[in-house]
């Protein structure tokens, strides 16, 4: 199962964590593990390389971690919020495979 945290402080929203798998199919032909792993990266390259906000994602083969000050994330939050509406559409469409869970953020 893929878990997302997206991390919340006051209303405003500061990054996400995603790990795991989403065991659908087998690697390398898992869709749901692409879909969510597309919508990632967009959001880091949107939040890096077109808003131009400083940020260095943590990435692995099974993980991936954006965490944003509160200055660089109120910058952010229109493509923060547009990820988390799809991950969350994501998770309706696939209970089974993604948890999405809203929590705090520290050290960011």
């Amino acid at each position: 199962m893929v878990k997302v945290i997206i991390f919340t402080n006051r209303g405003i929203l500061r990054g996400f964590s995603i790990s795991g798998h989403a065991g659908s199919a087998a690697a390398g032909k898992d869709i749901v593990c692409a879909a969510v792993s597309s919508a990632a990266y967009l959001v880091a390259n949107t939040i890096t390389d077109v808003i131009g906000i400083k940020a260095q994602p943590k990435v692995d083969e099974a993980t991936m971690c954006l965490k944003l000050t509160k200055e660089k994330s109120i910058k952010a939050q229109v493509i923060l919020k547009g990820f988390a509406l799809h991950i969350k559409e994501l998770e309706k469409a696939h209970p089974k495979n993604i948890k999405v869970i809203y929590g705090g953020v520290k050290n960011a």
